[in-house]
């Protein structure tokens, strides 16, 4: 995809979550959600071309510049939404599908096991669509399935089934309804 293909869709996607947004300048001048995520795509890529020093200096200006924490090793699938930003921190073995959004104050934190070694998975994945909301904390190397929506402060330690919400300290997965998925990401035409 070509660089301003992207910034197109990054555009257009903040516009889908964000009932706020009043135009295609603001959104590129303002929102540091997605300014984070155009960081980690520079310092993501120096990280796979074995510059792993300069890609943290990197990811630490961003972290920053945005307050939003993004390890460049983790893995970030297509039009993430960080919806104002402050206080996320995506780990290094993290893993996001395509359309997962986050709200503020997110950890995606890692767990490890006695005697881990560098790059041992132990952060979560968040499946294709998942939405987690502000100051939920999901830890350890845990699957949260497509289209399952983590309620604000949850702690979820536990994998969860596709199309479940979570709520609660520790968290209890139970199955979500459509509309329940689509009020927690904020979808409205636009």
């Amino acid at each position: 995809m070509t660089a301003l293909r992207a910034l197109r869709e990054d555009l257009a996607n903040a516009r889908t979550h964000d009932p706020a947004a009043r135009g295609d300048v603001e959104i590129f001048l303002a929102y540091s959600g997605l300014h984070a995520v155009w960081w980690y795509r520079l310092h993501h890529k120096m990280w796979l071309a074995g510059f792993r020093l300069p890609a943290r200096l990197v990811s630490q200006l961003a972290r920053f510049l945005t307050g939003i924490e993004i390890h460049p090793g983790a893995t970030i699938g297509r039009r993430l939404f960080i919806d104002h930003g402050m206080g996320v921190v995506i780990g290094e073995t993290a893993v996001l599908g395509d359309d997962v959004m986050l709200y503020h104050g997110v950890t995606l934190g890692g767990k490890a096991p006695r005697l881990a070694r560098p790059g041992d998975k132990r952060h979560p994945t968040l499946e294709k669509g998942v939405t987690v909301g502000a100051g939920a904390k999901i830890l350890g190397d845990i699957v949260i399935g497509q289209w399952s929506v983590v309620g604000a402060n949850a702690v979820v330690t536990k994998d969860a089934p596709a199309h479940s919400v979570l709520v609660g300290i520790p968290a209890v997965a139970k199955p979500a309804r459509e509309v329940t998925i689509d009020t927690a990401r904020g979808i409205h035409e636009i």
